[in-house]
C-alpha cells in the first residue's frame, strides 16, 4: 500500500489546462503523418526512386542527425531568451508557422526532388522541437507535483489522439484517393501533408487565446540585449544542473534511453519497408500505435500517485529493450503489429512521465532555459541514434541488425535513473493560479 496521500482529479475541461493540452493534439499530426507515416515511404518510393534502400536509410539518418545537432544548439539559448523577454508563446508561436511552412513545402515537390524533400523535412523537424522547448516551459506555470503527472500525461494522450485521428483519414485518402476526388495516391499523400499544416495551425490557436504567458521575473527587455545575456545565463543554469547530482543523473539518463526512444519512432517505417513490409501494413501498425498510446498513457498519469515517475519508466524501457530484439526476427506484417501494440502501451509513458519527472525538478520561474537544456539532452541524443542505426546498416548492408545497437541505449539509461531520487511531492500540490 502506499503512504502517499490521496489526490484530487485534474479537471481537464478547464480552459487553460485543455488549451494547453490541444498544442499537443495539433503538432502530433507532424510526427505521425509525417515523420513517422508517409515521409520515410514518400522519400524511398517517389522523391528516391530507384535508389538503393540502404542508400536512403543512411540519407535519411543523417538528415535527422543534422536538424538534431542544430535544435541542440539552438534550444537553450531560446530558453534563456524566452525567459528573459517573457516571450514562451511568441516563440512558440514562431517556430509553429516555420513548421506550418514545411508542411506545405513538402506537398509541392516533384518526384526525383530528394534534396528539397530532405530540407523540408529538416526544417519541419526542428521547427515543431523548437516549439516543444517553449511549450513544454509552459507547464510548470499550469500545474505542479502530481497535478502535473496528470497534465502532462493528458498532453501526450491529447497528442496520440489528434494525431492518431488525422493519420487515420490520410491513411484512408491515401488507400481510397478517387473517393475524394484525388488522382492517385501521390496526389493524396501531398494533400496529406498540406493538411497536417492546416491542422497544426487550426489546433494551436487555444493555447495563444486562453494560456497566458506566465510572468517573469526579469523586467521584458530587447532581443539583442536578451541575447547578449543568454550566454551568462547558460552558464549559471549548466553550473546548477552539475551542482544537483540528482538532476545531473536524471538529465544523463534522459539522454540516453531517450536516444533509443527517439530513433525507434523516426525509423520504424524505414525499417520496415528496409525489411520487405508492404506500406499499407506499416501504415496500420502506426495507427494501433496512436490509439492504443492514448488510454495508455493518460493510465501511466494516473499511476503515479501510487509508483511515482521513475519506476514505471524503468518498466517502460525494459519493455523498449525486448521489443528491438525482437525486431530482428521480425519477418511479417503480423510481427510488426504485435511490436507496434507494444510500443503503443508504453512509448506515451516515457514521453510524459520523463517530462513530468524533470519539470518537478526544477524552478518554475526558470522553466525555460531549464527545458532548453532537457530538449537540448533529447535532441543530441536523437543525433546519435539515428547515426547508429546508418552507420550499422551500411557496413554490415543488413537492414536488421540496425536496431540492435539502440540496447544499450535503453540499459545505461535504465541503470542511471535507477539512481535517481525522485523528489517528494505532496499528492494535492496545485494547479496555477489555485485552479
Amino acid at each position: 500500500m502506499s503512504s502517499k496521500p490521496g489526490r484530487s482529479p485534474v479537471d481537464f475541461r478547464n480552459k487553460k489546462i485543455l488549451s494547453w493540452t490541444l498544442y499537443d493534439w495539433a503538432n502530433s499530426a507532424f510526427f505521425t503523418t509525417v515523420v513517422a507515416g508517409f515521409f520515410p515511404v514518400f522519400f524511398k518510393q517517389y522523391w528516391s526512386a530507384g535508389q538503393d534502400a540502404t542508400v536512403t536509410t543512411a540519407k535519411l539518418g543523417v538528415t535527422l542527425s543534422m536538424a538534431s545537432l542544430l535544435i541542440a544548439i539552438l534550444s537553450p539559448t531560446l530558453g534563456v531568451l524566452a525567459d528573459l523577454r517573457g516571450s514562451k508563446k511568441v516563440f512558440c508561436a514562431f517556430f509553429m508557422v516555420l513548421g506550418v511552412a514545411s508542411c506545405f513545402w513538402l506537398a509541392v515537390i516533384p518526384a526525383g526532388g530528394w534534396q528539397q524533400a530532405l530540407m523540408a523535412y529538416a526544417l519541419g523537424t526542428i521547427a515543431v522541437a523548437a516549439s516543444t522547448v517553449f511549450y513544454d516551459a509552459l507547464l510548470p506555470s499550469i500545474a505542479r507535483g502530481t497535478k502535473m503527472d496528470d497534465v502532462s500525461s493528458q498532453g501526450y494522450a491529447m497528442g496520440y489522439l489528434g494525431g492518431g485521428i488525422l493519420f487515420l483519414f490520410n491513411v484512408v485518402m491515401v488507400l481510397k484517393p478517387e473517393f475524394f476526388g484525388l488522382a492517385d495516391k501521390t496526389q493524396a499523400v501531398k494533400v496529406s501533408f498540406a493538411g497536417v499544416g492546416v491542422w497544426w495551425l487550426l489546433f494551436s490557436l487555444p493555447l495563444w487565446r486562453n494560456v497566458p504567458e506566465p510572468p517573469s521575473e526579469v523586467k521584458k527587455i530587447g532581443f539583442a540585449k536578451a541575447a547578449a545575456h543568454s550566454i551568462p545565463s547558460l552558464e549559471k543554469t549548466f553550473r546548477d544542473i552539475c551542482m544537483d547530482r540528482n538532476l545531473f543523473l536524471s538529465l544523463v539518463a534522459f539522454w540516453l534511453y531517450i536516444d533509443g526512444v527517439y530513433t525507434v519512432i523516426a525509423m520504424a517505417v524505414d525499417y520496415g519497408l528496409a525489411i520487405g513490409l508492404e506500406s499499407d501494413h506499416l501504415m496500420i501498425a502506426l495507427l494501433l500505435v496512436q490509439f492504443i498510446g492514448f488510454p495508455s498513457t493518460w493510465v501511466f498519469g494516473k499511476i503515479t500517485g501510487r509508483f511515482g515517475c521513475r519506476l514505471p519508466i524503468l518498466v517502460c524501457l525494459g519493455v523498449y529493450g525486448v521489443v528491438v530484439i525482437a525486431a530482428t526476427w521480425m519477418t511479417t506484417a503480423l510481427h510488426f503489429y504485435l511490436l507496434a501494440v507494444v510500443i503503443g502501451l508504453v512509448q506515451g509513458g516515457v514521453q510524459s512521465l520523463s517530462r513530468s519527472l524533470f519539470g518537478n525538478m526544477i524552478p518554475e520561474e526558470r522553466a525555460g532555459e531549464f527545458f532548453g537544456f532537457y530538449n537540448l539532452i533529447g535532441k543530441f541524443a536523437s543525433i546519435a541514434g539515428p547515426l547508429v542505426v546508418a552507420l550499422t546498416v551500411t557496413i554490415t548492408k543488413n537492414s536488421r541488425s540496425g536496431m540492435t545497437g539502440l540496447l544499450i541505449l535503453f540499459v545505461l539509461g535504465g541503470y542511471l535513473l535507477w539512481k535517481v531520487e525522485e523528489p517528494r511531492r505532496p499528492a494535492g500540490a496545485r494547479l496555477a493560479d489555485g485552479q
